[in-house]
């Protein structure tokens, strides 16, 4: 499948890059970040997957995450796709930010007008992959997943849902039990129909409570003083308790601000994900350069 470039920032040695290609699971043009570490010259490198989060596009993360450093160090490929199809001329798309443009969600839709073009998780787990697999220089069994809000759900649920696809998952501040949100009662309702079990195939804290094994070491990080924490929108304790139950490790991290000149502690933007984003990468370094 032809891919174009649309911009290559030389960064760390290595290069920071944008692709455009259509998909043929999204029925549209689809545009994907790539930073390829300086070793990707020489070597196959193993692929990290980094899903954005509500109203972003490819550019979010690679722009303001500044994770290239760590990742240039570690030697590990690092790829993020947007978030949604778009332009997809569906009535409603662009109607509000959390449902439709921006706001895949991660899933598969099975309702009209979604289920043609809304196929973000069949988009994730399986074409990407190929395409990125086939052009670049990869090691395809090294493969891990991460991500922010919409996106941390996302890779939840892709690590929970395929046991051994990917080595590691990790996310900042996950939707973790969107059949109890109001963000994903709306997104699931949308795209899955009414009933909830659809609704439960896609939900991590459901998911975590039948996964097979306890082999996936998952981190996840959260701000104190993230607004969508405190307006019941993450439900991260829904999750720790299952997997507790499960047994199945979770590094759960809650950041708060130490100095006392600021009452505020982190929150939801790319500020708190910089801040621990090289955590993240030598997590899944861990994993993929074992």
């Amino acid at each position: 499948m032809a891919l174009k470039q649309v911009s290559s920032n030389k960064c760390f040695e290595g290069f920071q890059k944008v692709f455009e290609h259509d998909s043929s699971e999204l029925k549209c043009k689809m545009k994907f970040g790539i930073y390829l570490p300086p070793k990707a010259e020489t070597a196959k490198c193993p692929v990290l997957y980094w899903l954005s989060g509500l109203t972003c596009t490819e550019q979010n993360f690679i722009t303001k995450a500044g994770f290239q450093q760590a990742a240039a160090e570690h030697g590990l490929i690092v790829v993020a796709p947007d978030t949604s199809p778009r332009g997809c001329n569906i009535e409603g798309e662009d109607e509000s930010w959390d449902f439709g443009t921006g706001a895949g969600f991660y899933v598969d839709a099975t309702e009209e007008p979604w289920k043609t073009n809304y196929r973000m998780y069949s988009y994730i787990k399986d074409e990407l992959p190929k395409l990125i697999n086939a052009n670049f220089p990869t090691d395809p069994e090294r493969m891990s997943i991460f991500g922010h809000s919409m996106g941390g759900h996302g890779a939840l649920i892709l690590a929970l849902k395929n046991p051994g696809k990917y080595k590691s998952v990790s996310a900042f501040a996950p939707i973790c039990n969107p059949v109890q949100c109001q963000w994903g009662k709306k997104a699931l309702g949308g795209y899955l129909g009414s009933d909830v079990s659809k609704w439960e195939a896609y939900d991590a804290t459901q998911l975590v409570k039948s996964y097979p094994d306890s082999h996936l070491d998952i981190l996840i990080d959260q701000g104190k003083d993230d607004q969508f924490l405190s307006a019941g929108q993450l439900l991260p304790d829904n999750f720790i308790a299952a997997c507790t139950e499960r047994k199945i490790p979770v590094v759960f991290r809650l950041q708060q601000a130490s100095g006392s000149y600021s009452p505020m502690g982190y929150d939801h933007s790319y500020f708190f994900i910089a801040t621990f984003i090289n955590d993240h990468i030598k997590h899944h370094a861990k994993y993929l350069n074992a």
